[in-house]
């Protein structure tokens, strides 16, 4: 129901402090990229837990809202992730969503990270978010 023009509008509108850069969607599904600088770093080298969540949910919400159009209010209700592998620094991080289920009031999610171009997956997660009754 949104356009990727549409959806990068909407995201610079409604959370211009969002760094995550979208790529493409299609209906229910969206990869987003986040660029990683220093700020994004954990101790050790490698990009933050909370980077990857981030990630992660921002994913899903463009995946959401690539199906249900701009509902600004739609929020996440619950988020599981797994970290499987330590990203390392200097690769952006790649989120791949797409939608399981859309009801009336709930939309629940799957997501993958990726770092880079790499093979395998650096984390996964699964997301559910509740989405406000239309006026």
């Amino acid at each position: 129901m949104m356009t990727l023009d549409e959806l990068r509008r909407f995201f610079a509108t409604e959370f211009p402090q969002s760094t995550v850069v979208i790529d493409a969607i299609d209906a229910g599904a969206a990869r987003v990229r986040q660029p990683v600088g220093d700020g994004h770093l954990r101790p050790g080298g490698t990009v933050s837990g909370p980077v990857l969540m981030a990630t992660a949910d921002s994913a899903m919400y463009a995946a959401l809202l690539s199906a249900i159009g701009p509902v600004a209010l739609a929020v996440t209700t619950s988020l599981h992730i797994d970290f499987l592998r330590k990203p390392p620094a200097g690769r952006d991080i790649v989120a791949d969503a797409r939608l399981l289920k859309l009801g009336k009031r709930l939309a629940v999610g799957e997501v993958t990270l990726y770092s880079g171009d790499s093979n395998g997956p650096v984390a996964r997660a699964s997301i559910t978010y509740s989405i406000p009754p239309r006026r």
